[in-house]
């Protein structure tokens, strides 16, 4: 899976930094290839690709062990002051309660929930980031408080046959890759009290259709031609490679669409796979090189609403929420955005409309790694196309 090389995170977190007093530092210098080095995409089809046979199982928790990793999280104030404020202004929900950490990385979200008032936090994770947790809890007071265990959730014991509240940033690229929110649905039936809290508890993904000709001509079309050479053998596996990356709001061209929610108090294991029926009407007369995915996740238990969005526009049931934007209408985090490019460029006139179904579901062999086929067929003026295309992030 790749990644443009872009300052845009870095430059737009900057200013909301804390100051070198408080939690964090104020330094912003957050590597944009942090994340690339652990992530990769190859076709679906039956070609022999280069590195199809590893996955990600082999340095999935081991990349989490370097701190990189874990300052660029941190440093996404969006996602972190989130986190913080839905802990921080909903006090009632955490006083007294014995909470669940899943995933925990530098403890963060359990010193937050520790602060709040929480009884108990069982901070859970598998990385050697654990060993840094259990100090850090120790050097800021918590030790009596926090209890950071080393394991895997799904092989851990808990001191506690029950828990009040689960919260996890599990959340990854597309909303579903590395498959975490599975590992928080095993938690939930094992330990969450009925009535329990999950935070967050609903999760939304979005579709898009943008204009991206420049970048698309820099990174699929060079192997056309590289230096007078036909390399055109590597387009194929860029083409399936889904990019990560801010989408600037002028390259949107049609509506977007809510492809798949997910009520997380709720749903079982096999709703992280789906199919699902997508219409993007076209806003403007414009060419179409990618669709584009983004995420929603809300926490609905709070006093009052809060959303964290990759997209600032989304409205809920005309429901008052607290959004804390990130898509391609606002601020980027680490998440950024999805880019699916597409082989045809589509000629696309305003009000015409794209009809398609997306499917998306774990690799069978590695369940971190996330299949993606989207079907696709416009009947235009000036384009006519149906097609199937085939992307895979490991």
């Amino acid at each position: 899976m790749g990644r443009r090389k872009s300052k845009a995170f870095a430059q737009e977190n900057q200013s909301l930094v804390p100051s070198s007093s408080g939690t964090e530092s104020a330094r912003v210098e957050v590597e944009d290839e942090a994340m690339e080095e652990r992530v990769e995409s190859v076709s679906l089809d039956d070609s022999p690709l280069i590195g199809a046979e590893n996955t990600s199982a082999d340095y999935y928790f081991d990349s989490y062990s370097h701190f990189g990793i874990h300052e660029e999280m941190l440093k996404d104030v969006v996602r972190t002051k989130t986190y913080q404020n839905v802990i921080y202004q909903n006090k009632f929900l955490f006083k007294n309660k014995v909470v669940l950490d899943v995933g925990a990385g530098t403890g963060i979200l359990s010193l937050f929930c520790a602060k709040a008032g929480a009884k108990h936090v069982y901070a859970v994770e598998c990385s050697q980031m654990a060993d840094m947790a259990k100090e850090i809890v120790q050097t800021n007071g918590y030790s009596d408080v926090i209890t950071v265990l080393k394991g895997k959730v799904e092989e851990i014991e808990l001191p506690v046959a029950h828990v009040d509240v689960i919260i996890s940033e599990w959340m990854g690229y597309f909303l579903l890759f590395e498959n975490m929110l599975n590992t928080v649905l095993y938690a939930r039936d094992k330990w969450l009290i009925n009535n329990g809290i999950i935070l967050p508890d609903k999760a939304l993904l979005y579709l898009t259709a943008i204009e991206d000709a420049e970048y698309k001509e820099d990174k699929i079309e060079f192997w056309n031609d590289v230096y007078g050479f036909d390399m055109s053998c590597i387009r194929k596996q860029a083409m399936a490679e889904p990019l990560v990356d801010t989408v600037d709001l002028k390259q949107i061209v049609t509506s977007d669409i809510m492809i798949k929610m997910m009520d997380i108090s709720e749903m079982t294991f096999g709703d992280v796979s789906f199919t699902a029926p997508f219409k993007l009407v076209a806003e403007r007369n414009d060419f179409i090189h990618a669709f584009m995915a983004y995420f929603n996740v809300q926490f609905t238990q709070c006093h009052r609403e809060t959303s964290f969005s990759t997209d600032q526009v989304m409205k809920v049931a005309n429901k008052a929420y607290d959004i804390f934007p990130a898509g391609p209408r606002s601020k980027a985090t680490h998440w950024k955005q999805t880019v699916l490019y597409l082989d045809e460029v589509l000629t696309i006139c305003k009000d015409e409309v794209i009809y398609g179904n997306m499917t998306v579901e774990p690799n069978k062999k590695n369940p971190r790694d996330l299949e993606i086929t989207i079907d696709y067929t416009l009947n235009g003026k000036r384009s006519q196309v149906s097609s199937t295309q085939h992307y895979k992030m490991r």
